[in-house]
């Protein structure tokens, strides 16, 4: 772990990484989703509702992912002080919040015609929407963290904060009384049928793919306009 905080290091394994990371994920989600979409017969309840399953998943996991990512990174960097770390972080922070926002608007449109409402105040719901508003604050505090020079300590103890709410989320159908229904996938088993269950786990593996690949290519980013930035002043010093 260590080796890998050396920018130089991340950099080249990243130059590679990031394209076979992205390349491999838009392959696996486009066969998920034809799969899904167009060959997964429908279901007995729900009926063809339930080809918004292929996105609502992998949305939902890839929002609560990227908050771990967060809150790992910023262990790291508060504990080891990776100077990685940080940059992780925030590259982590706005896949996740999209990733966040598709989970809520594809549960919305699932929501409508299974429980005859667009949104209702249960926990899965309304834990996942508090998740979406912690992005927002963790975005704005690493985006004035990075404009004013200061440290990233805060949006890391944030971002440590903040995690109370992965498992929240995790076991709110659990915990309170719901509509959303109960886990259909624990450890060792699974309520999915095979015909829904296999794309579907395409579709998660695909997508998790995609969004490594889009928070590698956005560390490369944010540390070439720190490399760019640092330049800067060392030139502005030296004219002085």
């Amino acid at each position: 772990m260590h080796a890998f905080a050396n920018p130089t290091r991340f950099l080249k394994l990243a130059s590679w990484l990031t394209p076979l990371l992205l390349v491999s994920g838009l392959v696996l989600v486009a066969l998920s989703l034809v799969w899904g979409l167009f060959y997964v017969p429908p279901d007995r309840l729900m009926g063809e509702t339930v080809r918004i399953l292929f996105i609502h998943v992998p949305a939902a996991w890839l929002g609560m992912g990227g908050w771990t990512a967060i809150a790992i990174s910023s262990l790291v960097y508060l504990v080891w002080k990776h100077p990685l770390a940080a940059l992780a972080a925030r590259a982590s922070a706005v896949p996740g919040m999209v990733f966040t926002a598709i989970c809520l608007a594809t549960g919305s449109i699932w929501g409508r015609p299974t429980w005859g409402s667009w949104w209702v105040w249960d926990g899965r719901l309304t834990s996942m929407l508090v998740l979406l508003f912690l992005y927002a604050g963790y975005i704005a505090l690493a985006q004035a963290s990075a404009r004013d020079g200061g440290s990233y300590k805060i949006p890391a103890i944030f971002g440590l904060i903040g995690a109370i709410n992965i498992p929240i989320i995790n076991r709110s159908v659990v915990w309170w009384n719901s509509l959303h229904q109960p886990p259909s996938i624990t450890v060792g088993k699974s309520a999915i049928d095979l015909a829904f269950l296999v794309p579907l786990l395409i579709a998660v593996l695909g997508f998790s793919l995609l969004f490594g690949g889009v928070v590698l290519a956005r560390m490369r980013a944010l540390l070439a306009d720190f490399q760019a930035e640092a330049r800067l002043r060392r030139k502005a010093m030296e004219a002085a």
